[in-house]
């Protein structure tokens, strides 16, 4: 008499237990990026202590409510991505239901959502450097022009870096003959990334706006 294999009535459904390399990899690549940005503050820190007359003078020009509802639009977004990562996880590529039924919503809505709200906040900060140089802060002005535009402005390359890979793993969502754990693998990866950005962006708001 022989006994069934218990391994072969596990569920098929959801992602593997065990630990992703690329997820690993991922971690430890963010973990990079934030001794990065760590040597951005540490140089900001440092002109800025330098200069602390030039800092109350440019900063005073400073837009800080439009800041703050952008500020807001990407921790916003790093929610909606976090849905798309759930619905990723249950191996929903796309809803199943109406469109305004949220509930119902996939993977690809709420990325594509996370991705209007990101270009957003790249809209607004690009409308504010508009403005910030018609008013004669320009990079090469002074100290206080090269640590802002330095440091907010490798940040908004990673956030356009971020957008591009929302865009790559919804093309793989619809060009995929069937998502599975290596397609929800890629959008967890990338959520990751999405996370990291939005909380060195929530730093670096409070250090450039708010820190006096």
């Amino acid at each position: 008499m022989t006994t069934a294999n218990p391994t072969l009535h596990q569920p098929t459904t959801g992602l593997p237990s065990r630990p992703n390399m690329v997820q690993v990899g991922t971690m430890v690549w963010l973990a990079s990026e934030l001794m990065f940005f760590g040597g951005l503050f540490a140089m900001y820190f440092t002109l800025r202590s330098t200069s602390p007359e030039l800092w109350a003078e440019n900063t005073a020009i400073l837009n800080v409510p439009l800041a703050a509802a952008n500020t807001l639009i990407l921790v916003l977004s790093s929610v909606t991505a976090q849905f798309g990562v759930l619905a990723a996880e249950r191996l929903q590529p796309r809803r199943t239901g109406g469109f305004l039924q949220f509930g119902k919503w996939g993977m690809v809505e709420w990325f594509i959502l996370t991705f209007i709200m990101g270009s957003i906040f790249v809209a607004v900060q690009s409308y504010e450097y508009a403005v910030l140089v018609s008013e004669g802060v320009t990079i090469a002005a002074n100290a206080y022009g090269s640590a802002f535009y330095i440091t907010t402005g490798f940040h908004a390359l990673h956030v356009a870096g971020g957008l591009i890979a929302f865009l790559f793993i919804i093309g793989r969502a619809y060009m995929a003959r069937r998502f599975g754990h290596h397609e929800a693998t890629s959008a967890i990866v990338v959520s990751y990334y999405w996370h990291f950005v939005d909380v060195v962006w929530i730093a670096l708001f409070f250090i450039v706006y708010f820190l006096k």
